[in-house]
This record gives C-alpha cells, sequence and structure tokens, in this order.
C-alpha cells in the first residue's frame, strides 16, 4: 500500500489572517450537552471532523434528532434536546465511536447512568486508550460496566443501572476527559454528590472549560477546594438557545507559530483572551520564546521574533505543547517541555514519536517519561515525516516548511480527525521566500 505524501518545499514567509474551525473539545461536549438539555438548540460553528462525525452518528442512533441548516455558507446544527438521559430499550445498542476520545469518555458516563444496555467500540487504537479511571468512579456510584477485552480500556458493555449520586473519588492523573465526562452527568442524579479528585490533575483548563460549558447550559457546580466539587443533584440542562462554538485554540497553535517563526503578522480569529480553552495560553510561551504577541477578545495577532528556548511545564496545554517542540527547531538554545506523560495516552504515544521524528530532521532529542528536551540542529535537515494517524503530528512538522529544505508529511489526510482543511489554510497563509 502507498502512503499518501505531501511535500511542502522551503523556506517560506507567513502572513495573513485565518478564521479557525470549531473547539473538537467545545464541539463534541456542545452537542452532549444540547442533547440532554430541555429545549432546542441551534449550534454554529460546530467542528465537521472524524471525532465530531462519531459523536453525531452516535446520538442519532440513540433517538436525538439533529438537522443541519444551511445558509448563507454557513451551517448551523439544529439540536431537539430530550430534557434528560438517554432512555433505549433495543435488546442492545452497539456504538462504533472511532479514535474520538471526545466522545468515548464523555458517551460511557453518560450511558452508564442511562435506561439501557449499550457497547462501546472503536478503532485498534482506542482500545489503547485507557478509561479505567472513569470506569472505577462510575462503578463507585452503582455502574454495571464490563470490560470486554482488555481490563482497563475500551470497548465495554454498560448494563442498566440506577444511579442517584453521592460521594465519589477520580484520579486525574491520566487525562481531564474523565472528570468532565462524570461532571456533566452528576447534575442529573436525584441526589447530591461530591465529587473529588485524587493524584495528580492533568489538563485543568479543559475542567474549567467544562464547567464553563455547564453554566451556559443551566447547570451549577460549586468548587468549596481545587479538587473538589459540589454538585446539586435535580437540575436540568436548559437550551441556550444559540450557542457559538470558539474557533480551536489548539489549531490555531499552528498559525502563531508559523507567524513566531517565519512573519509577517498573523491574526488568528475565533480564539482569545475572552475564550473558554486553556490553550489560549499558547501565546505567552511564544511571547516567552521571544515572539511578538497581541491578544485581543477573540483574535491573538503574532510576529516573528529573536526565538530562543527555555525550560516549560505544558502540563495545563498538552495539545498546543505538542507545536512547541517543533517551534524549539528555530530557537536558539535547548528547549525542555516538562509534565508531558498524558502525551502518551493520545492518538498515539506523542513522546515517543515526537522524539523519533525530531531526530529525522537533525535535532538532539532526550525523552523522558514525562518530558522532552530538543536540541536544534545547526542545519535543519529534509525528512520523510511519519504522522502515526495522528492529525497533530502531521500539523506540528508542518512548520518545518520553513526552514530552507522543507518536510515531506506522510498521511496528510489523518488532519481529517480535527482539522479537514489545515493544509490549504496552512498553504493560503505562506509564500515561498526568494532565495538568495
Amino acid at each position: 500500500m502507498t502512503t499518501k505524501k505531501l511535500i511542502l518545499n522551503g523556506p517560506r514567509q507567513a502572513r495573513g489572517s485565518i478564521i479557525l474551525p470549531g473547539s473538537k473539545s467545545i464541539s463534541n461536549r456542545a452537542l452532549l450537552l444540547a442533547s440532554l438539555a430541555a429545549g432546542e438548540t441551534r449550534l454554529h460553528n460546530l467542528l465537521k471532523s472524524e471525532d465530531t462525525h462519531w459523536m453525531l452518528k452516535a446520538l442519532a442512533a440513540l433517538g436525538v434528532q439533529i438537522k443541519e441548516e444551511t445558509t448563507a455558507d454557513k451551517a448551523v446544527f439544529v439540536v431537539q434536546g430530550q430534557g434528560e438521559l438517554f432512555n433505549s430499550t433495543a435488546e442492545v445498542i452497539e456504538l462504533f465511536l472511532g479514535n474520538a476520545g471526545t466522545a468515548m469518555r464523555p458517551l460511557c458516563a453518560a450511558l452508564a447512568a442511562s435506561a439501557g444496555h449499550y457497547v462501546l467500540t472503536g478503532e485498534p487504537r482506542m482500545t489503547e486508550r485507557p478509561i479505567g479511571p472513569l470506569v472505577d468512579s462510575l462503578r463507585q456510584l452503582g455502574a454495571e460496566i464490563n470490560y470486554l477485552n482488555t481490563t482497563g480500556y475500551p470497548p465495554l458493555e454498560l448494563k442498566p443501572s440506577q444511579l442517584v449520586g453521592g460521594r465519589v473519588t477520580i484520579d486525574g492523573s491520566q487525562s481531564s476527559q474523565f472528570i468532565s465526562a462524570l461532571l456533566m452527568i452528576l447534575p442529573l442524579f436525584k441526589n447530591d454528590s461530591t465529587l473529588e479528585l485524587t493524584g495528580d490533575i492533568v489538563s485543568l483548563p479543559y475542567i474549567r472549560l467544562t464547567l464553563g460549558m455547564m453554566h451556559q447550559f443551566g447547570v451549577e457546580v460549586t468548587q468549596p477546594s481545587e479538587r473538589v466539587f459540589v454538585v446539586s443533584g435535580g437540575q436540568q440542562y436548559q437550551s441556550p438557545g444559540d450557542y457559538l462554538i470558539e474557533g480551536d485554540a489548539s489549531s490555531a497553535s499552528y498559525f502563531l507559530a508559523a507567524a513566531a517563526i517565519a512573519g509577517g503578522e498573523v491574526c488568528v480569529e475565533g480564539v482569545g483572551s475572552a475564550s473558554l480553552q486553556g490553550d489560549r495560553e499558547f501565546a505567552q510561551v511564544l511571547a516567552a520564546m521571544g515572539a511578538e504577541i497581541a491578544l485581543e477578545p477573540h483574535c491573538i495577532r503574532v510576529r516573528k521574533g529573536e526565538l530562543k528556548g527555555g525550560d516549560f511545564d505544558l502540563n495545563a496545554i498538552p495539545d498546543a505543547a505538542m507545536t512547541i517542540a517543533t517551534t524549539a527547531l528555530f530557537a536558539k538554545g535547548k528547549t525542555t517541555i516538562r509534565n508531558i506523560e498524558n502525551w502518551r495516552f493520545k492518538e498515539t504515544d506523542r513522546l515517543a514519536a515526537m522524539a523519533t521524528e525530531l531526530r529525522k530532521v537533525g535535532a538532539s532529542v532526550i525523552e523522558g517519561q514525562d518530558f522532552i528536551e530538543i536540541t536544534p540542529p545547526s542545519q535543519i535537515e529534509h525528512g520523510q515525516i511519519e504522522t502515526y494517524n495522528d492529525h497533530r503530528m502531521a500539523m506540528c512538522f508542518s512548520l518545518l516548511a520553513f526552514a530552507p529544505v522543507g518536510v515531506t508529511i506522510l498521511d496528510p489526510d489523518c488532519c481529517a480527525k480535527t482539522y479537514p482543511n489545515y493544509f490549504s489554510d496552512f498553504e493560503r497563509i505562506t509564500t515561498d521566500t526568494p532565495r538568495s
């Protein structure tokens, strides 16, 4: 089988304006909350990608009515909310969720609390992505969940259970998605609940994102301390009517880094200081490396600076942190990215994959269990970059188009997971630099 290749010739400059597609994290959360809410919700700027495809397909199989309306070249997804948890009378409903963690984790929680018998499956990589901490917590509440293959990993069987709330703990050291999934269903239980986090907490901004969206859908959670959430039972999500989904802040990182390396000003629209997403902080990391940053409520502007390496704890922004790894190739000195062990549990083992591909282009790399240390080469070498069916690997390494030797990206279509038009947008803001 021949792998598709995309050759990006260098060197290039970057300038222009990008309107971001909708956030993956917000899109799939919004679809679920709108389905559980009372009333009709009109979702604007919903991301069209593989991850949202699997969520939409699953919700349709669960009986949720969702209609896509297109006017003036803009799509609006109209969701008829159920006003309650799901209720299936079928013998069993099997849902295939691809490799979409933002569908598998929240649906696992929602269906564990719903009436009906369900099986959740996915692509082979999904069977290697942990879900044990979430299952353990749901079992504390009384859920009957069985592993159909390997303990701690999908596929899962969820049998009818009656969950009423109570006190529950969850390990927050592997993925914030487990915590978000649990938080979204606790208000729907009959009784009050208290959720306590154990272990190190990763990707904390994504938990804040979930709480912010729950508030927008009419549900309240109190947080007496960083590790404790108190949730009143008997609440009901209410449709906010029209709901605008922010641009994807993780996707913004590639264009912002492009400007920092080879700008020309690049303006990224759809995310800024008013954003719910923690990845907006990526711009501050670029500023620390030497880029010129201007942050507005719904826009970030970046211009080229004299980039230098640094030592960064990027646990809070793990997806955008990958972009710093390739930006480091254009910086002076060593760059260390710490507290990123959860890279190993993503679409691929991103720590191992990033170390392997950075070495291909001449970088000296030290890979630790939870960190990566990158020393750029004196001259970047051309490489054929394996993407491991991981969209973020493909998009991160597109930045090597700013090196004189350019880069070859294998399987560029893997970007369909979150950003199907990424490379056409990348080409639009980059121009060849004349060679001397």
